[in-house]
């Protein structure tokens, strides 16, 4: 199915029928993509007295009680509200679900013991461009990130002068391949959310954050059509799900 979107005054035809879902699922295992420190995902039925929620142990319905942390274990876009003290809901941040994006690949850079996402790097991959989305795919690229147990294992992270030049171009929503944008201990200083989100500058209260994603290495660098799915959530975070459209 062909549909027509038109955006900032262009016009672009994508097909329905084929999205690239880059989303991790959540599993109730202990192979499920896993980060700061936390145990897996349980999805159990739930139990009341001699009501057990499962068809299979004699119940009617399958009835699971799901217990996560939407920055732990999986996909999930997050809101301003992930570093302030006043409460900010991520499901308050969208008026639209439709951007334009673009997808670039990048290998972070060794500084000290570290791997890094510089501005160089940026500057270097959007060769001038703006997009409203931006979604990054790390090298290497290997199928292990959507089982990958990232604690203590110091992930590649943003550099600030980086996740700066994103803001001065205009990227309102950043999806990211890796656990955070900011280095796994860094005594909470917080620098590329806190840049990304204009804290003690200009606050940017529309832009978002998504974190664990995995783009498969057959899909070019390039411009895409993104749809930002996300559960109604009342939350800083929610589990998300985009969904890329290659531009025909």
């Amino acid at each position: 199915m062909i549909a027509s979107i038109t955006l900032k005054g262009q016009t672009h035809q994508i097909d329905l029928s084929k999205p690239i879902d880059i989303s991790i699922p959540l599993r109730a295992a202990k192979s499920n993509v896993n980060a700061w420190y936390l145990g897996p995902p349980r999805i159990e039925p739930h139990t009341d007295g001699n009501f057990v929620g499962s068809v299979a142990q004699g119940s009617s319905t399958n009835f699971n009680d799901i217990y996560f942390n939407p920055h732990a274990h999986g996909t999930h876009t997050e809101c301003l509200g992930h570093i302030t003290r006043e409460a900010q809901s991520v499901n308050a941040v969208l008026d639209r679900y439709f951007f334009t994006a673009t997808l670039i690949t990048i290998a972070p850079e060794r500084v000290g013991k570290d791997f890094v996402i510089s501005k160089k790097q940026l500057q270097k991959a959007l060769d001038g461009g703006s997009p409203e989305a931006l979604v990054i795919r790390t090298i290497p690229n290997t199928k292990e990130k959507l089982s990958m147990q990232y604690s203590h294992t110091n992930p590649p992270y943003f550099t600030e002068d980086g996740i700066l030049f994103l803001v001065e171009i205009g990227v309102l929503h950043l999806l990211v391949d890796l656990p955070s944008v900011d280095k796994e201990k860094d005594k909470g200083a917080l620098l590329a959310h806190r840049a990304f989100w204009g804290i003690d500058r200009t606050l940017r209260l529309k832009a978002t954050i998504t974190e664990f994603i995995y783009v498969p290495h057959q899909f070019s660098d390039g411009d895409y059509f993104l749809n930002l799915q996300m559960a109604p959530f009342e939350n800083d975070a929610s589990p998300s799900r985009p969904v890329l459209f290659e531009l025909l």
